[in-house]
């Protein structure tokens, strides 16, 4: 018996995916479908991925093609699969011609015409197009534009800023700028707000009002009751709202709260988030943003996400700019739940140690400063020898991967579950606290 293995990703199953299994079954008596793992595709950079791995190999399985499907799920798996299903003939499309030369050593390698004028990327690209719109005045939306450049189906139109180093820029890029928000919104379909937190209510409303899908730089309001309006007028005009934390993007985030949450280290009973840094401090004027608005909502995610919101009770400690009561240096909240505590360290007047521990009964998860561009982390034990790291590779900060969700939410108009508005609220409950002055104290 002849065995053939081909691999693929099989995204929105097409005819030239069927002609190419076709072709690859003629080839032997035996057919093996490697379909690769969501996370593998990520870490050979396909992000733009529409379908979960459960709907890709059902889709090939439908078709009555293969005699067996398996997962490929790390680099060098084909020499191990081929190994071990003695198999004879390797077979891919022709678009790799060479790449798979070295497989040769185990198998005879058969590159196959592919069919022409179709692909899944041309697929995804008419499902998915939309027009994005960049608003804000800081460098930030020079990454959010070359990140775009990634993601199939997003364009980026029109960048609404008041900034004239940004506004040369994306000029010299031959994207339109305009510094009034309003004609910004009639030349897109969805916009990036990243302007100062004062904005971010008003411009969201308005961009909401006017059909746009949005996705805002968190915290998206700085109080709870604002918060809840914005996302039921999304609700209500058909719009997905969706905050902005690039780090909830991270593989090795998402795959850090997974382990945390599964028992790996027991029971969590304590969370410690800090995120600092040292920049020119200029006055309220230039609407900087002060630490706990521009480090508040990342810090305070992994603890949300893992202990939940049901806290008892905090008490919040800052340091402000000499002269300026809404600007705090410094600021520590320490959360208090009927079982665990846990707290962030916050400052862009102080620096620390930009790290993550999550400590548990059996063990602890460490990330390594700065924990928020997360690609490696450690489980470790009380026995060394447990010890276990994990390395994921980061691609844009996690932006790319940001967009690809913001657009896949756009097109399904599902919202993605991990940043839900139960979560954007209770990040603008703290954000009202600490400007409001709710059970703080401020040091001298």
């Amino acid at each position: 018996m002849v065995k053939v293995i081909t691999y693929g990703t099989y995204d929105l199953l097409h005819y030239g995916h069927i002609r190419l299994l076709e072709h690859a079954k003629q080839l032997g008596d035996y057919l093996i479908v490697g379909i690769t793992a969501d996370d593998y595709d990520i870490a050979r950079g396909k992000i733009n991925v529409q379908q979960s791995l459960t709907e890709r190999i059902e889709a090939v399985r439908a078709l009555h093609i293969a005699d067996e499907i398996i997962v490929e799920a790390y680099e060098g798996q084909k020499i191990d699969d081929i190994i071990r299903h003695e198999v004879d003939i390797f077979t891919v499309g022709s678009d790799w011609e060479g790449k798979f030369d070295y497989l040769n050593e185990y198998c005879k390698v058969v590159y196959l015409p592919r069919t022409e004028g179709i692909s899944s990327s041309e697929i995804r690209t008419e499902r998915q197009s939309t027009k994005l719109c960049l608003a804000g005045d800081i460098p930030l939306i020079q990454k959010y534009y070359t990140e775009a450049r990634y993601v199939n189906g997003i364009e980026v139109t029109v960048v609404c800023t008041s900034d004239p180093a940004l506004s040369d820029y994306f000029r010299s890029e031959q994207v339109e700028v305009v510094s009034d928000f309003q004609t910004a919104l009639s030349l897109a379909d969805t916009v990036y707000i990243a302007t100062h937190p004062s904005l971010h209510v008003l411009q969201t409303r308005e961009a909401l009002a006017a059909g746009k899908h949005v996705l805002c730089e968190s915290p998206i309001a700085m109080s709870e009751q604002e918060c809840e309006e914005l996302f039921t007028l999304a609700e209500k005009n058909g719009c997905i709202l969706a905050e902005s934390i690039k780090t909830a993007f991270a593989t090795a985030y998402l795959r850090l709260l997974l382990l945390a949450k599964s028992g790996i280290i027991g029971k969590v009973v304590s969370v410690d988030a800090t995120c600092t840094s040292l920049e020119e401090i200029r006055t309220e004027n230039d609407h900087l943003w002060n630490s706990i608005t521009y480090w508040g909502p990342t810090a305070l995610m992994p603890i949300f996400q893992i202990l939940g919101t049901d806290y008892s009770s905090y008490q919040i400690v800052s340091k402000m700019l000499p002269g300026d009561k809404n600007f705090d240096l410094f600021t520590k909240i320490d959360f208090l739940y009927s079982d665990a505590v846990a707290s962030i360290r916050v400052g862009k007047g102080v620096k620390s140690e930009g790290e993550l521990i999550i400590s548990g009964t059996e063990g602890y998860i460490y990330v390594p400063a700065p924990w928020w561009k997360t690609e490696y982390f450690e489980v470790r034990y009380e026995n060394a020898e447990r010890n276990r790291r994990y390395f994921y590779q980061l691609d844009g900060e996690g932006i790319r991967y940001e967009l690809v969700a913001f657009a896949r939410s756009v097109d399904t108009g599902r919202p993605y579950p991990y940043l839900t508005p139960h979560f954007s609220q209770n990040i603008a409950r703290v954000m009202d606290a600490v400007r409001t002055g709710k059970h703080t104290t401020i040091l001298s």
